[in-house]
């Protein structure tokens, strides 16, 4: 468990570290927290999100000592990062995780860095906004969190990182890097593509329709606001599998492309319907 006398470092001050900076300050009051970020231009904005914490944009520094690492930034900068941190001491029992939406390429490149202390996180929290100005302390609250520990050493460390991701209000599963990230591309990378694909296909030839949508088009392409260059450095990164999953969606779309090109109207029922059920699967969110 986290002790109040530990420090806590986050690297990256955006949606999702600002949001655990903030969770952190409500949850472990006496913990001491550390920001870093690149410039010193970012501490302006965390100071008016009222986020009392040490900043940093010396990422060794902000790592002596410290019980716990969070790295929030961009998957692709994360092993740069990592041997930064490589030179700092640690606490005795020091622990470093990430919240990238990618593990198998994150866990491949900071496990031989940081070794049994490295646990792969990934709190399915967010929104298509970005910075740490859209940051909320509730971000993670009844949010799932995907931990990836590959090691068979002491379960302490996973324990103490399962007590803290519970600690801001997840809800945590255990899976491989490798199974995280076929899921992953399913129920996230693809969704996210596909209202990209949405997106163009229906404004690209005809901007002006943008007058006419309502909540359906609104609600189907959300996402697609999402930042390009965070959004290309995540689907590079998961490419395998992300390719993987529109392949099947070119498969399902070519399917409803024959069904109407027929057209075949019982068989258009059926694909609908059967949509219809798998989606009334899907929990419902929690607030």
């Amino acid at each position: 468990m986290i002790a109040e006398t530990s420090t806590i470092a986050i690297y990256g001050p955006g949606l999702l570290g600002g949001s655990l900076a903030l969770a952190i300050q409500d949850r472990f009051p006496q913990v001491r927290l550390r920001l870093w970020a690149r410039r010193e231009a970012a501490e302006a904005g965390i100071r008016q999100r009222g986020i009392q914490a040490a900043f940093f944009t010396d990422a060794t520094a902000a790592a002596q000592g410290a019980s716990l690492i969070i790295l929030c930034t961009p998957v692709e900068t994360m092993p740069a990062l990592a041997a930064q941190i490589a030179h700092a001491e640690l606490a005795p029992d020091g622990l470093v995780t990430d919240v990238g939406s990618v593990k198998g390429s994150v866990v491949r490149a900071l496990e031989p860095v940081f070794g049994s202390r490295f646990i792969g996180s990934h709190p399915m929290a967010g929104s298509e906004k970005t910075g740490v100005e859209a940051a909320r302390a509730d971000l993670f609250q009844n949010a799932v969190c995907l931990i990836t520990p590959t090691t068979t050493g002491e379960p302490a460390p996973l324990e103490t990182l399962r007590a803290f991701w519970q600690a801001v209000g997840c809800r945590v599963l255990e899976m491989t890097p490798e199974e995280h990230d076929d899921k992953v591309a399913r129920i996230s990378h693809l969704p996210h593509m596909m209202a990209v694909v949405t997106t163009l296909a229906a404004l690209r030839t005809d901007p002006g329709a943008v007058a006419c949508v309502a909540n359906g088009f609104r609600d189907t392409t959300r996402v697609a606001g999402g930042d390009p260059g965070l959004w290309t450095g995540i689907a590079l990164e998961n490419r395998a599998a992300l390719l993987t999953q529109l392949q099947a969606a070119s498969a399902t779309l070519t399917e409803l492309l024959e069904i109407l090109g027929k057209p075949d109207e019982e068989e258009l029922r059926r694909f609908l319907a059967e949509a219809q059920r798998l989606r009334q699967t899907v929990p419902a969110a929690v607030s």
